[in-house]
């Protein structure tokens, strides 16, 4: 249920996507197209766009890059969520984090259920925090893409969402992550 406060201004976010795949190209990528086209309606600019292959040390070192750039604020990833061998965009990430938002995985298994029953549990979408950037690991078909954005991501990404967004708690985000830049 998405509330939003007209009265409130709305503010921009960048936000990187990643495809995470061993066969899909800047044409065949529908999931990451349709993720960069609902980002760019919203009103949010697209920091980027990128593929890289099911490979650990390339998915960490795209979403590294991304989360050491003060510019990007999101990173969300499509693909390697599945069990196959090939999937490991959650090993790849998951140690980035310095806190999990737990309750992105739960969300999206809620609504993915409504959809595809228990299917759901054949993925492991998982969100997180990793300095200062919010991080979303999402499965690579264009339906799970769309359940993540309209039915999370969207809302929480409008800083006019009422009670709370995660966007209201980025300028403090971003102090930790400057404070980190000034210690080292």
């Amino acid at each position: 249920m998405s509330r939003i406060d007209d009265s409130r201004p709305f503010i921009k976010v960048r936000i990187a996507v990643l495809t995470v795949s061993d066969t899909r190209t800047d044409k065949t990528d529908k999931s990451g197209a349709l993720l960069v086209s609902m980002i760019e309606e919203a009103g949010h600019e697209l920091a980027e766009h990128a593929i890289v292959a099911d490979d650990p040390k390339a998915i960490r070192k795209q979403v590294k890059r991304w989360i050491k750039d003060p510019a990007v604020a999101v990173v969300i990833t499509t693909g390697g969520t599945g069990f196959t061998r090939r999937d490991v965009t959650p090993e790849a990430v998951k140690p980035l984090f310095e806190k999990e938002i737990d309750g992105f995985s739960a969300l999206f298994h809620m609504l993915s259920y409504q959809k595809v029953g228990t299917s759901t549990v054949q993925s492991r979408a998982c969100g997180g925090l990793a300095n200062g950037t919010y991080i979303f690991c999402v499965p690579g078909s264009p339906g799970a893409c769309r359940d993540a954005w309209d039915g999370i991501l969207k809302s929480q990404l409008d800083n006019r969402h009422r009670p709370c967004s995660f966007v209201e708690i980025m300028p403090r985000l971003q102090e930790t992550q400057k404070k980190r830049a000034t210690d080292k």
